[in-house]
């Protein structure tokens, strides 16, 4: 789907992936848009092809923007996620191309926080795998242990990775649920935001892992993060805790993770992202005692829309000289 401007001169972009046609409609005010309105997931080649000509690009977050692609794309000038997290992305590459680079935070702190107690929660109490249960035909009445879980209020939640979003689960989980709240971070926060976040105390990941009884992942992923929680780390959690993991898919080690939960090694787990995603490793999907979401931690529909309008206007301010709201590699203003 291509939707041309009145004046052909103005610049060119792709949205990579299907987004509301209002703002597509916007777009199309400023710049000529080839859409892909289809929601075909193009290979690299085709994604290669599109961008000919392009100064601009929408991505959605699975979109990989690399050394190859950047070399192939001379014209391209900005690349916006509307995703927060920007692993697709090759900043360097992109920085030394010149190319600017955007995200989407903030928009998506709150649903996102939102959906991951939510999962936390049906993990804990076995949500999934009684519904399951349910809807074989397997209950044929009450018994006092049936699908008995382990208790969220008054228990120890433990956030790796304290950021927005990891703030926001802090302060459902002591505000709305009377939990001692522990967090691991690459750097403390102050002490007033520790004390926004239900008064989360600083500890090491050791320690958080060996005391918390439901630990929640939101860690960005990069060469650092990856498998930052393996088979030793998961030896360190309690028989009775929980693990969910809602920040991006590599920073867990997968075949681990299923081997403690078929062991019984840990209780449950809730994940929403995965490695190789869209795939998920067989070996998870025959675990009773994990749940599954393909992905779906900001999908509220006023939540998704924010983050398209946070991209269109990355977009249309970058390429009509303007200041864009949320560069990544904002070195690269200003150098023509």
């Amino acid at each position: 789907m291509t939707i041309t401007a009145p004046d052909s001169s103005r610049p060119r972009i792709v949205i990579a992936r299907a987004i509301f046609p209002e703002v597509i409609e916007q777009l199309a005010q400023h710049f000529e848009v080839e859409s892909n309105q289809a929601d075909t997931a193009w290979p690299q080649d085709e994604f290669i092809r599109r961008l000919q000509g392009k100064q601009g690009v929408l991505t959605t977050g699975g979109e990989r923007i690399n050394v190859a692609l950047l070399a192939a794309c001379p014209d391209l000038k900005i690349c916006a996620n509307m995703s927060v997290g920007y692993n697709n992305f090759d900043v360097p590459a992109m920085t030394a191309a010149g190319v600017l680079a955007t995200n989407a935070p903030g928009v998506l702190t709150e649903t996102t926080a939102d959906f991951g107690f939510a999962l936390m929660m049906a993990a804990a109490r076995r949500v999934t795998e009684s519904e399951h249960y349910l809807r074989a035909g397997q209950w044929h009445g009450w018994r006092y242990d049936q699908f008995a879980g382990v208790d969220v209020h008054g228990s120890t939640l433990g956030v790796i990775g304290m950021g927005r979003i990891g703030q926001g689960i802090a302060r459902r989980g002591a505000l709305g649920f009377g939990m001692n709240v522990l967090y691991h971070n690459r750097n403390r926060l102050s002490a007033t935001d520790e004390a926004a976040a239900g008064n989360a105390r600083y500890v090491t990941k050791q320690e958080l892992l060996q005391t918390a009884d439901h630990v929640v992942l939101v860690l960005p992923y990069s060469a650092q993060t990856r498998h930052a929680i393996g088979a030793p780390e998961l030896a360190l959690m309690k028989p009775t805790a929980t693990l969910t993991n809602i920040g991006r898919g590599g920073t867990v080690d997968d075949v681990a993770l299923a081997a403690v939960l078929r062991a019984g090694r840990i209780a449950a787990a809730g994940l929403d992202v995965f490695e190789g995603e869209p795939k998920v490793h067989p070996d998870l999907l025959v675990c009773t005692n994990v749940v599954l979401t393909p992905h779906i931690a900001s999908a509220s529909l006023p939540t998704r829309r924010a983050m398209a309008d946070l991209a269109a206007r990355n977009l249309i301010a970058h390429l009509s000289g303007s200041q864009p709201p949320t560069p990544i590699n904002p070195e690269v203003l200003g150098t023509g």
